[in-house]
């Protein structure tokens, strides 16, 4: 097994050092190679450090604020919304959060006819193969990462914020880890896998 998928954790709190432009741009190349569905590369990524991604925490925390006072876009995840300041605070905290979006994708609330839905979900399995290897680069570069998807919580506040066209998809935290963590459990091999033969 490749030693940084052992080694990666979720890092939620950071040091205040800053992490180069250089680093950064070695994260998003590694994204950047991912295998995507049809080889759409449904991504695009926006950087935000200093006031920035000062701005972007407040807009995370309005959207809470709105959610909590009962215009929710997610009127059902109520129980959540501890978590989501929590995810704030840790934003708040590391020195970069990455915006991942989808510029062929729909906002949550619009709807989708079968084919499109098809697309989506195939755009997103491929999102997700990008950040997961940008999650592992920086673990080889002996960075921290976390990633987020609590932005759900002010969608319309981040996305207006970020002016990204299509969905926006996830964020990643980006630092220097100021702990860590030990391994989270995981399931058996044997509890999770059925084999069928002949």
């Amino acid at each position: 097994m490749i030693p940084e998928i052992s080694a990666r954790r979720s890092i939620r709190q950071y040091t205040g050092e800053p992490v180069s432009r250089e680093e950064i741009l070695a994260l998003l190349e590694a994204g950047n190679r991912a295998p995507s569905a049809k080889n759409r590369q449904p991504w695009r990524f926006l950087v935000l450090t200093g006031k920035a991604k000062a701005e972007a925490v407040e807009a995370m925390r309005q959207g809470i604020a709105r959610e909590r006072q009962g215009d929710a876009l997610l009127p059902g995840s109520t129980r959540h919304l501890a978590g989501a300041e929590y995810t704030a605070r840790i934003m708040e905290q590391a020195p970069v959060v990455i915006f991942v979006a989808n510029p062929y994708g729909t906002p949550p609330c619009q709807p989708l006819d079968p084919e499109e839905r098809v697309y989506e979900l195939a755009n997103l399995q491929s999102i997700g193969a990008c950040i997961e290897n940008i999650c592992l680069e920086a673990a080889a570069r002996g960075l921290g990462t976390l990633w987020v998807c609590d932005l759900f919580f002010a969608y319309e506040e981040l996305s207006r914020l970020a002016g990204m066209e299509g969905e926006l998809a996830a964020a990643i935290v980006v630092g220097h880890p100021a702990e860590t963590p030990s391994p989270r459990p995981r399931r058996k091999i044997e509890d999770i896998v059925e084999w069928r033969e002949n």
